[in-house]
């Protein structure tokens, strides 16, 4: 039984979308996470506004991400990588206390859905979501299938206006409230 119901009797619009890889070791010819999220993104008619790599470094994610919460143009922040458990994997720790609200419910429905590909191997994955500036920004596993897996299963129906019964796109010019 498929619960994700789309109303076709909303138009569709697309929102724009920047993605983060970081990374030790991929350049833009390696990047198979980020080509694919790009083209997932893109064949579902949203726009991939931004797209960079940079190093498991503190100083330089927070360096982008407080450029990219700012740009007025931008709605949604995917990275991919570094949220694994070694020394370099710093997204999480950063990020975590980046956020101005954390999503909870995005790790735990990641884990879920990746439990039931790779079983309990699931648990090295610290996949988490949050807001920012009115913005959102995921954080995903740098491998390409728990990249796919999040945009298919997750976040395509959460990024589209038409999803019922609810979405973060409704949402979004209320991010912001005091």
């Amino acid at each position: 039984m498929n619960i994700e119901m789309i109303d076709k009797s909303i138009e569709f619009f697309g929102i724009n979308i920047a993605i983060l890889t970081i990374s030790d070791s991929r350049n833009f010819s390696n990047d198979k996470s980020g080509s694919i999220l790009k083209s997932l993104i893109e064949d579902y008619g949203h726009n991939c506004l931004l797209r960079d790599i940079i190093k498991d470094e503190r100083e330089e994610l927070l360096l982008i991400l407080d450029q990219w919460v700012n740009n007025r143009n931008l709605d949604v922040i995917i990275t991919s990588g570094g949220t694994g458990l070694t020394g370099r994997d710093i997204t999480v720790d950063v990020i975590e206390t980046y956020f101005d609200k954390k999503i909870d419910g995005f790790g735990e429905l990641f884990r879920f859905i990746s439990y039931k590909k790779i079983g309990t191997s699931t648990i090295q994955s610290r996949a988490i979501a949050g807001t920012k500036n009115g913005k959102y920004i995921f954080c995903l596993p740098g491998s390409p299938s728990a990249c796919k897996d999040a945009w298919e299963e997750i976040l395509k129906f959460q990024l589209d206006i038409r999803h019922k019964p609810c979405n973060f796109v409704e949402i979004m010019p209320r991010l912001n409230e005091i």
